[in-house]
């Protein structure tokens, strides 16, 4: 009998799944609030909508693109990395576009790593993560991410055989699914790390403009010698809506993006033509308006009015400073399959458990702000009507 790759074992997509015909089976009986997937809901500026209308009927749109962008892509790039940053990035050397992060994510260890070689990934963490270590046949080595730190890994509880052995590590913040975030004093500390180990740093920075509060994420590469060990990912998907386009950059040392950029020259010809061009406008407008990026704003609010009728109906919860995640505590008595099943049968509110993330993420469930403030109300309504919080010993 046909058997596929053992690799695929080790792939989480299986809750994410379970999840889902959980949900359509129970669409039958009542409303569904789904806060699962971390999709956004808004439509892209009209500018952008009306830049790739425009780009589309040029002579040529539809032609394969360079598997590196457009040379008006990585040059905007670099201006926005430049004014946001205000880091200097070579355009032709240290810029290279991607189909999403999540493509260049899953390429780059196979770019770099062989069958047996270890990889230092987060847990929890973005499954991907340890997904893309699987899939080129390496070994991923958890980095838990627990409360008590700030949901930043222990440098110092990495052994040391470990960390000589360790051809790269993964790095998220503002983090999905913890939504915690790094401050730049940690990155300096990484990029000593990484220095003393020789080991490369790959950071990915998704949700750079998903920040509250007056908050603004670092760029991993702001730390001084971080581009003589790192680069950086970094994606339109959140940031301007724009997650079905599929575009995405990374940034960086040129000699670690090099091998990346062998693998993706084999298996693709770049990002289609027009939506480059709707990218470069993006990053274009957002930076001569100053960095007026409404995306921020629209979350703020949904983490305010979510956790604040959460609050009331009894569940008290850290407010994250950034990401479009809330990372919750269950109540004791659960585990965080089961809190997020009950949660799904009884309240009909899709949340992702935690442990899909990893064995740290036992105790959590991961709750999307991608519904309008009312449906989030009345999501919070229902949890509270539902009893499920004050039923802290009973299993589903």
């Amino acid at each position: 009998m046909r058997q596929p790759s053992k690799r695929l074992e080790h792939l989480s997509a299986a809750i994410f799944s379970e999840m889902a015909s959980r949900k359509r089976e129970v669409a039958k009986k009542r409303v569904v609030y789904d806060l699962s997937i971390g999709s956004p809901d808004h439509q892209p500026d009209a500018r952008l909508l009306e830049t790739l209308v425009a780009a589309i009927q040029q002579p040529g749109a539809f032609g394969y693109a360079l598997s590196e962008g457009t040379a008006a892509f990585r040059e905007e790039v670099a201006r926005w990395y430049q004014f946001r940053f205000e880091v200097e990035l070579t355009p032709d050397t240290e810029i290279h576009s991607l189909m999403g992060s999540q493509d260049g994510l899953a390429h780059f260890a196979l770019a770099w790593t062989d069958p047996g070689d270890l990889v230092l990934v987060p847990d929890p963490g973005y499954p991907i993560y340890a997904g893309s270590v699987h899939l080129a046949g390496a070994v991923p080595y958890a980095m838990p991410l627990r409360q008590e730190n700030g949901f930043l890994p222990d440098l110092t509880a990495i052994p040391e055989d470990v960390a000589n052995r360790a051809k790269f590590m993964i790095l998220n913040y503002p983090n999905n699914p913890v939504s915690a975030v790094a401050t730049l004093s940690f990155f300096e500390e990484v990029v000593a790390f990484a220095k003393r180990h020789d080991i490369i740093v790959v950071h990915d920075l998704a949700y750079s403009e998903m920040a509250f509060d007056g908050y603004q994420p670092p760029s991993f590469l702001q730390a001084p010698g971080a581009k003589d060990v790192g680069i950086e990912f970094n994606s339109f998907s959140k940031s301007f809506n724009m997650a079905g386009c599929r575009i995405a950059y990374v940034v960086g040392n040129s000699e670690i993006i090099k091998p990346l950029a062998v693998v993706k020259s084999n298996v693709d010809y770049g990002v289609f033509l027009p939506v480059q061009q709707m990218a470069v406008e993006a990053l274009r407008a957002d930076r001569l308006s100053g960095g007026a990026n409404a995306v921020g704003p629209v979350y703020q609010e949904r983490r305010d009015v979510l956790l604040s009728a959460l609050a009331e109906a009894g569940w008290k919860i850290e407010p994250p400073k950034a990401t479009m995640f809330v990372w919750a505590p269950i109540p004791d008595g659960w585990t965080s399959r089961e809190f997020a099943f009950a949660l799904l049968d009884e309240a009909g509110v899709v949340v992702i458990p935690g442990s899909a993330f990893g064995e740290e993420g036992e105790g959590y469930v991961r709750i999307a702000l991608v519904q309008t403030p009312d449906v989030l109300r009345q999501a919070a309504q229902s949890i509270y009507e539902s009893g499920i919080l004050t039923r802290k010993t009973e299993r589903v």
